[in-house]
């Protein structure tokens, strides 16, 4: 039986689209790197990393700003 037929009694749950899958659109850079780190299948980690190159990287405050 696949995981989406038995709609009824599923619990809805926003981080996990209708076929079991987990959505990694509202997760944060920390959140998709933890994840990736944790993957042990090749696609799924192929998947997180797509998902950590469309975000924008990180700015990193820099020591000469505060000095100034």
């Amino acid at each position: 039986m696949a995981v989406g037929q038995n709609q009824r009694n599923r619990k809805n749950d926003p981080m996990v689209s209708k076929t079991g899958k987990a959505k990694l659109g509202p997760l944060t850079v920390t959140q998709l790197s933890k994840l990736l780190e944790s993957s042990t299948k090749p696609k799924e980690k192929a998947k997180i990393q797509r998902a950590l190159n469309k975000r924008p990287p990180v700015a990193v405050p820099t020591a000469t700003a505060a000095v100034a």
